[in-house]
């Protein structure tokens, strides 16, 4: 295994992961907006567009991308002067459309759906090949509370796209829950339906385990007896074992090349640190480094201590 500095093991929040370009451009977004010089829009608009010129054509790799900058610049007028920039570009469409459903997400309501709405479909219109805009639209369906067989209906135009698509699984899962508009016994019967055909090393792996944090914090919720005994929801003979499968197979070299394997890494190093599994966690940690995610370390407080806790008692 490569040797990590003692810098890159510093924990710290990485939206970006290990897209180290991704990362690139972030600070260079900061750095050029927080510049006096004249036209800093347009500069920061060129450095977006180069960006996303640049971008493999990769729709899981994409769709990261603009997540993360969608969450980056949520407050900022650039996606906004990007569109007018160039109103038939469909990273610009998507990105706009993507930063306001993040203010909606924060806020609670969206401010104009319809105009997210045309948007996206203009950028699929522009592309139809690309997932992103109907990921958006995904994303509007879930906070608007549109009826079941649309959400489905938009769920399935991703598919057809990309059959494994990281984040369309995880926003099912999200509005099946209870949370939103299902309920524990649906999230448990998308799960079984997903298992049985997914491939181990499919982006989408994560969405079980996915499944069990989201129960195991709904127990410990609770509270009284039922939060003291959450740790048993681990040991059940399904989930054990798909934690030891994770575990021996997650942390490989290239057993997952999708964009957000780190964001699983962290996912399955908490999993076994809160089921006293520390031992099995202690190699994710090493591949992990300092990249932290803020879900799902956050439920434990602030996210930084909480993963660095976990990982000092692994060692």
């Amino acid at each position: 295994m490569a040797f990590l500095s003692n810098r890159s093991r510093r924990p710290r929040l990485a939206p970006e992961l290990d897209d180290t370009d991704l990362g690139k451009l972030l600070k260079r977004l900061v750095s050029t907006s927080r510049s006096s010089a004249f036209g800093t829009t347009d500069i920061c608009v060129a450095q977006l567009a180069r960006f996303m010129e640049e971008s493999p054509e990769d729709f899981d790799r994409r769709a990261h991308r603009l997540s993360v900058l969608a969450g980056f610049l949520s407050e900022s007028h650039l996606p906004a002067a990007w569109v007018t920039r160039d109103p038939r570009n469909p990273d610009a469409l998507v990105l706009q459309a993507w930063s306001e459903l993040e203010q909606g997400r924060t806020a609670g309501v969206l401010a104009d759906a319809s105009s997210i709405w045309k948007r996206c479909l203009l950028a699929s219109e522009i592309d139809p090949r690309d997932p992103a805009p109907w990921l958006v639209m995904l994303g509007v369906a879930r906070l608007e509370r549109y009826p079941n067989s649309d959400v489905f209906a938009i769920w399935n135009e991703i598919l057809t796209r990309d059959r494994w698509h990281r984040e369309a699984y995880l926003s099912m899962l999200a509005y099946l829950s209870p949370e939103e508009a299902g309920s524990t016994a649906q999230m448990v019967e998308f799960v079984d339906s997903v298992r049985i055909r997914m491939p181990a090393n499919a982006p989408c792996a994560a969405v079980e385990l996915t499944a069990d944090v989201m129960r195991y914090h709904a127990i410990v919720g609770r509270g009284g007896t039922d939060a003291l005994l959450a740790r048993n929801h681990w040991d059940s003979p399904q989930t054990a074992a798909f934690l030891e499968r994770a575990a021996a197979t997650w942390g490989q070299p290239a057993f997952f090349s999708h964009a957000a394997t780190l964001a699983d890494l962290n996912l399955l190093a908490y999993a076994l640190t809160v089921s006293n599994r520390r031992r099995e966690a202690a190699p994710l940690f090493e591949t992990i480094g300092g990249k932290v995610t803020d879900w799902p370390w956050r439920t434990q407080g602030d996210p930084l201590a909480a993963f660095e806790s976990a990982r000092s008692k692994g060692r």
